[in-house]
């Protein structure tokens, strides 16, 4: 009985050695894995679509703050990357209550509602009220922007300016 279990022993030892598969080497794999992060992103435009950049560096309180980091533009590396920023905002009031956010511009809006600039004001303003309002997903938040005169614009959700 014990020269059988020897025996077997070998013959797996040897098969599981000898099964053809080669040690490797580190294997290059391309950019780092993206996907979805905790925390306030800031979307800009690259010329075509939109790239959320993490806020790592601020605590955010509000909804104002976030349009205001929005205006100041994507951090130096990310400009040297491409990115932009094509919000055009005057003077503005931003509030969120669960799934809803309102902006109420002072000025009318310049840009046309569906265009990278829009998008970029409610994908931002999507993410920081999920983040605000844990019960508010990302996806279900609906942007609506108030003109002074003339109609409102929206209510938009970020999916609707995201490619895919």
């Amino acid at each position: 009985m014990r020269a059988r279990a020897g025996t077997l022993a070998s013959v797996l030892g040897i098969a599981l050695v000898g099964c053809g598969v080669q040690p490797a080497g580190v294997v290059g794999a391309g950019e780092p894995a993206t996907g979805l992060t905790r925390g306030i992103r800031l979307y800009f435009a690259p010329g075509s679509g939109l790239r959320g950049v993490p806020v790592l560096d601020r605590e955010v309180k509000d909804l104002d703050s976030v349009v205001k980091l929005l205006a100041v533009g994507p951090p130096p590396a990310e400009q040297l990357d491409g990115l932009t920023n094509l919000v055009r905002l005057g003077g503005y009031a931003v509030t969120g209550r669960g799934a809803r956010v309102t902006v109420r511009l002072e000025d009318p809006y310049a840009a046309a509602g569906h265009d990278q600039g829009t998008g970029q004001l409610v994908c931002t303003l999507a993410r920081a009220q999920s983040v605000l309002d844990p019960k508010a997903g990302t996806d279900d938040v609906e942007v609506t922007l108030h003109q002074p005169e003339g109609p409102s614009l929206g209510p938009y959700r970020c999916a609707e300016f995201l490619d895919g």
